[in-house]
């Protein structure tokens, strides 16, 4: 399909959630656009994301720090620290599955625990069930959901969409005051479950060198980000 077609609109500018001297803008895609798993691969190399049925990518005049990451699920290297966080947490009885998304309303108090506890103050402080219904919800696309669990409760959820060349990690969300590191044990349960893909690509969203709260995804490698429009390794 001709990019082309499909018809952008642009915020204006607001504060920046990430850089505190900084303001941002986002282009997005307007409403009944021919979006398909296809296009949002293609729109993936233009460091688009997405949100409930559309995709959007930061369009910042003075700042390029959004980088998109990218891990191959089969070159993937556990790091010592990963494998001792893997190592205490199936002591602890933790185990994950993915599953085809529902509506998650099931996951709304986990969803309202973790906000509260995690972004209290913030802009997603308080939170909101539709916000939460967006991102499962979208026509075109194929959704799963790994579910993380510590014995029998429900402890952590990351919402996946499906694209013709792996993973987009759209948001996880877990219990606040786990003894677990439980975002990082849901990048690595879903890399474990991509690794018996063929070149299964695992997208995590945006990373900014500048934002302490992002620093983790550096430690997941070796990894590519969009860079001036170019994927760039990283080990």
């Amino acid at each position: 399909m001709d990019l082309r077609q499909i018809q952008l609109g642009l915020t204006g500018e607001h504060h920046c959630s990430y850089l505190a001297e900084q303001s941002e803008r986002l282009v997005f895609t307007l409403p009944d656009q021919p979006l398909s798993p296809a296009v949002y691969q293609q729109l993936m190399n233009y460091n688009f994301r997405r949100t409930g049925q559309q995709l959007y990518r930061p369009y910042c005049s003075s700042c390029q720090a959004c980088q998109a990451v990218r891990i191959a699920a089969e070159h993937f290297v556990i790091s010592t620290s990963q494998r001792k966080l893997l190592h205490k947490a199936k002591k602890a009885q933790w185990h994950y599955r993915v599953i085809p998304a529902g509506d998650g309303m099931q996951y709304i108090d986990l969803y309202q625990q973790y906000i509260r506890g995690k972004h209290a103050g913030g802009v997603m402080d308080p939170p909101d069930p539709e916000h939460l219904y967006s991102m499962f919800h979208c026509d075109w696309l194929d959704i799963l959901v790994l579910e993380q669990y510590q014995q029998e409760q429900l402890v952590g959820v990351m919402i996946l969409d499906q694209l013709p060349d792996g993973l987009s990690a759209v948001y996880s969300f877990y219990q606040p005051d786990s003894n677990l590191a439980l975002g990082k044990l849901a990048i690595l349960a879903a890399l474990e479950y991509l690794r018996a893909k063929p070149l299964a690509q695992l997208y995590l969203g945006y990373y900014i060198l500048e934002c302490q709260k992002m620093s983790y995804k550096a430690d997941f490698g070796p990894q590519q980000r969009l860079i001036a429009g170019n994927w760039q390794s990283f080990d």
